[in-house]
């Protein structure tokens, strides 16, 4: 078993976290209290090929493994959790459905702007409604000569407003006589009657783009239609596999800023005469954040190897995502103890985090729905 990341990985490791140092890191606060979406961050994330990573060269991407991209996520949220969910959902949410379901013209039509980060994307399944029960889809899609009638609303949808959202793609009732058929449909932005919401007032993730959408008989051509007619909700439920190992590496870059930020504060910081590091109670704090950082990062790693190699990983992503983004949040809560009354100040890194944090246990599956998703794979009885 060999845990050591190749030599491409590790040099590109270097890489992002260079570029994170060096751009993001000076800008994280300011973006933040911005609460838009810098673009010019977006722009230098395509220009360095984040976008592209997992998808092949005939569409503008790389042809880098799945756990590349999490590497990638990884390192931005050690700095900057708003724009690392902005390239999770730009490449596992947005681009990703079109490349493994769409066909060889939708494929051709959406995905080199995606992969080179000049487009985003969203991926509309959640409804004002529906939260953990994914399958509650309201919203309706009607064949009605050669085009689909959408009508109906979505929620908390990542790069949906944008100025360079191309499409979002969406779930939706398409069964005739009320048949329980759901299909994923492609919605172009600036389509007529889809309308994009403000902006949600959040408790974190301030500089990343959320919204809701509503679609007031909006109609697009039939061959907007992603994947088979009446497979969308299922296979939006394999891409959500993916999407959670990627939150878990999101978590766990998250936790590993925390532990930096504590790290050096531990060091710098003097109590009674000498480096508040220097306290035993202190130290066993930040080394049990640095164990759980450790295992969560294995955990995602392997739920990742298993993907890329084509062996089953749906217990092991749910794993990843219930373990990582709940240290996540004990690591953020400790590490705004560890810096003590300056923790709760805007300007210290672990402040933002600690907002941050708390929605990796609900975003792309809650916690419990993890567990329960878990217990079916060790074949529990289902309630």
């Amino acid at each position: 078993m060999d845990l050591d990341l190749s030599p491409e990985q590790q040099d590109f490791q270097k890489t992002v976290r260079e570029f994170v140092d060096d751009a993001i890191r000076p800008n994280a606060e300011r973006w933040d209290h911005e609460h838009e979406l810098p673009m010019e961050a977006v722009k230098q994330m395509g220009d360095l090929g984040l976008f592209g990573l997992p998808f092949p060269e005939e569409y503008g991407g790389s042809g880098a493994d799945f756990l590349t991209l999490c590497l990638a996520i990884e390192e931005l949220a050690r700095v900057d959790s708003s724009l690392a969910i902005t390239l999770e959902a730009a490449v596992g949410l947005g681009a990703m459905p079109v490349y493994r379901f769409g066909n060889e013209e939708q494929k051709q039509r959406w995905l080199p702007t995606l992969a080179s980060g000049e487009a985003l994307a969203g991926f509309g399944l959640t409804e004002p409604g529906g939260g953990s029960d994914a399958g509650a889809t309201r919203s309706t899609g009607k064949l009605q000569d050669g085009e689909w009638v959408i009508n109906g609303s979505k929620s908390f949808i990542t790069n949906s407003g944008t100025p360079i959202t191309s499409f979002v793609t969406v779930t939706a009732l398409t069964g005739e006589a009320g048949a329980r058929e759901i299909s994923a449909i492609i919605v172009p932005t600036g389509t007529p009657g889809f309308e994009v919401g403000k902006s949600y007032r959040k408790m974190g993730w301030w500089h990343s783009d959320t919204h809701e959408l509503s679609f007031n008989d909006c109609k697009v051509p039939e061959e907007n239609l992603l994947g088979d007619r009446g497979e969308g909700f299922r296979n939006f439920l394999k891409i959500l596999d993916d999407g959670r190992i990627a939150i878990a590496a999101l978590s766990v870059g998250l936790a590993q800023g925390c532990l930096d930020e504590c790290l050096k504060y531990a060091k710098e910081r003097e109590a009674f005469g000498r480096p508040i590091g220097s306290f035993q109670g202190l130290q066993f704090m930040i080394s049990d954040m640095a164990t759980k950082v450790e295992l969560a990062r294995q955990a995602y790693y392997r739920a990742a190897w298993l993907a890329e190699i084509g062996r089953p990983y749906k217990k092991e992503a749910a794993m990843a995502k219930l373990y990582a983004s709940k240290i996540a949040v004990d690591v953020a809560r400790d590490a705004v103890q560890v810096h003590g009354g300056y923790g709760y100040i805007e300007e210290f890194p672990v402040c933002r985090h600690y907002r941050d944090a708390k929605i990796l246990e609900i975003g792309e599956g809650t916690s419990e729905v993890m567990r329960i998703l878990i217990a079916r794979e060790l074949g529990l009885p289902e309630s």
